[in-house]
């Protein structure tokens, strides 16, 4: 059994969805991260005209709990609507890996009961990593 609640972190990152500032794609996504001390950290996809410019629900959480001093995290979950969650970006798996190669992933949608389980390794097998040999 998990010490940590699930659904708990599905509706965090269904809440954080709700802040989502999607405009041009419509397509709104909330996460939330856990870390290992325990704290949530959410965050909500914010696009931008220019959409390079354009940030991740879960890069949104990461940074948060990184600037909060977190660099340890067991869990994220990410929220969406529609009939099948999504997966994080290659972009966003990429960033993760950089602190948490083994993360757990949680993916649900928006009123669609419990969420599915995978986690970094699966989605990014060979993340890339600077070694000390370079």
């Amino acid at each position: 059994m998990k010490d940590w609640d699930e659904q708990c972190l599905l509706a965090a990152a269904a809440e954080a969805r709700s802040k989502a500032y999607a405009p041009y794609s419509r397509f709104a996504v909330g996460a939330a991260l856990l870390t290992n001390s325990g704290k949530i950290f959410p965050g909500a996809n914010v696009e931008n005209a220019s959409f390079g410019l354009t940030i991740c629900a879960e890069r949104v959480a990461a940074v948060q709990a990184i600037m909060a001093g977190e660099l340890s995290w067991r869990a994220l979950a990410v929220v969406t609507a529609g009939p099948q969650p999504v997966t994080p970006c290659g972009a966003c798996r990429q960033f993760l890996a950089e602190f948490a190669p083994e993360l757990e992933i949680l993916l649900g949608v928006v009123d669609g009961g419990a969420g599915q389980h995978t986690n970094l390794r699966a989605l990014l097998p060979a993340a890339f990593a600077l070694t000390e040999d370079r």
